[in-house]
């Protein structure tokens, strides 16, 4: 059972089921099989291997299989049992698998990239794999005969990718913190729009078709809400990793976000309220309460004959400000910031007036998050929301197996259990 990464009570926590050793470098991918006990891996130990739940309790690989190359990202379709492996040296192969999961044949390999994959997209309906690599590309390749259909170039590694199966848009993540809205048709791609927000690399993103949110995740430690179906750009900020977040899964029916971190951190959103809007940071050469220059504004130094302050900005209301004038720090929920960050002295007291009127039943500072020790890096995390049911993995090469029922609510299905 998982430890609290906070120190604050908490009623509930995921449960580890099982862990699942064996292979020999970091796990890259991990993926539940619907319905099944079985879970399939990838590894940058080149191999991707089935595990099966024994009678005994215990996972074994029912297929190992090695490739030429170490295995960066994986795709799995149920209704078809077809795998897509990609790899290290810019190949994806197809793979598909028996019924009872004991064997595998290999179907083709498509020349998809001349780099690294770092993820990949089955769509059965136009029968396209789509992938992005760090060959700074995402293409799209028919799976009927093998052959590129389209490529479009970035200025930065793709990082990670979604896609809208109706709409054929692609949503691309790159190392530029930059996320792209291609429009992909059937040999070429227009863009739509950029989403710039992030201060660090794109390392996740979730598509949910429902409700039209994008969710992406980054090396900067927060995680943004796009709102690409309503009011187009307005975004939501959460900040409580403290490390970067390596993947994220909404959870349309409970209007949950769960959210995992290098560092092992499992953080659990509450998205079924309403927050509220993080301000865009204001620029000005002075402090914008005080109106002491900052050390870039020399005329206004030499005027009044004073040194010149560093410049900070107020999370709350966005302002800039100098140190004397921001001396306080408090959480916000209610605008993603699950732990203290800088605030100005004046909404400081207004945060503290707010928590005070007559009639608050829920004080502004209480928590919309929980957060959990997945005790081991994660590097990747797949959910059977059906199920309530978790997979991470990462570089330390164990994968790991949770119930979430008890943080998200999903009803869990008879075959998994913790004994």
């Amino acid at each position: 059972m998982a430890a609290e990464i906070h120190s604050r009570p908490q009623s509930s926590r995921p449960v580890l089921l099982s862990k699942v050793e064996g292979h020999q470098d970091a796990v890259s991918a991990a993926l539940l099989i619907p319905k099944e006990d079985g879970v399939i891996t990838a590894s940058e130990d080149r191999t991707i291997r089935v595990w099966l739940k024994r009678d005994s309790g215990q996972y074994w690989p029912s297929i190992y299989h090695t490739m030429s190359s170490p295995c960066s990202a994986m795709a799995y379709h149920h209704d078809s049992r077809r795998i897509f492996v990609g790899q290290d040296n810019g190949a994806i192969m197809e793979f598909h698998v028996s019924e009872d999961f004991n064997k595998m044949n290999f179907v083709k390999t498509y020349p998809a990239h001349q780099n690294r994959v770092s993820a990949i997209i089955f769509c059965l309906t136009s029968e396209w794999v789509i992938s992005t690599g760090h060959d700074k590309c995402v293409s799209w390749m028919c799976t009927r005969s093998g052959s590129m259909l389209g490529r479009h170039y970035f200025t930065s590694w793709a990082s990670c990718l979604q896609y809208d199966y109706e709409t054929r848009y692609a949503f691309v993540g790159d190392y530029s913190g930059q996320i792209t809205l291609l429009k992909l048709e059937q040999n070429t791609c227009s863009i739509i729009t950029t989403l710039k927000g992030h201060e660090g690399s794109i390392t996740s993103l979730w598509w949910d078709p429902v409700q039209r949110l994008l969710f992406s995740g980054a090396s900067d430690h927060s995680i943004i809400m796009w709102d690409i179906g309503g009011r187009k750009g307005r975004t939501l900020l959460l900040q409580g990793h403290h490390d970067k977040v390596q993947a994220i899964c909404y959870i349309q029916l409970t209007r949950q976000l769960v959210s995992c971190s290098a560092d092992g951190g499992i953080a659990v959103w509450n998205m079924d309220i309403s927050r509220e809007e993080a301000p865009q940071w204001l620029e000005s050469d002075s402090c914008q309460k005080c109106e002491q220059p900052f050390f870039w504004n020399i005329k206004q130094m030499w005027d009044t004959k004073t040194l010149g302050l560093r410049q900070h900005h107020c999370r709350k209301c966005g302002q800039a400000v100098c140190g004397k004038c921001s001396t306080k720090r408090s959480s916000y929920p209610i605008m993603g910031f699950e732990f203290q960050v800088r605030v100005c002295d004046s909404c400081f007291e207004s945060i503290k007036d707010e928590e005070g009127r007559p009639g608050i039943v829920t004080p502004v500072r209480t928590s919309l998050a929980t957060f959990h020790e997945g005790k081991h890096n994660i590097s990747h995390m797949s959910m059977d929301i059906s199920r309530g049911l978790m997979v991470t993995c990462g570089s330390d090469r164990i994968v790991k197996i949770w119930d979430m029922t008890p943080v998200v609510g999903c009803s869990l299905a008879t075959g998994f259990s913790s004994r």
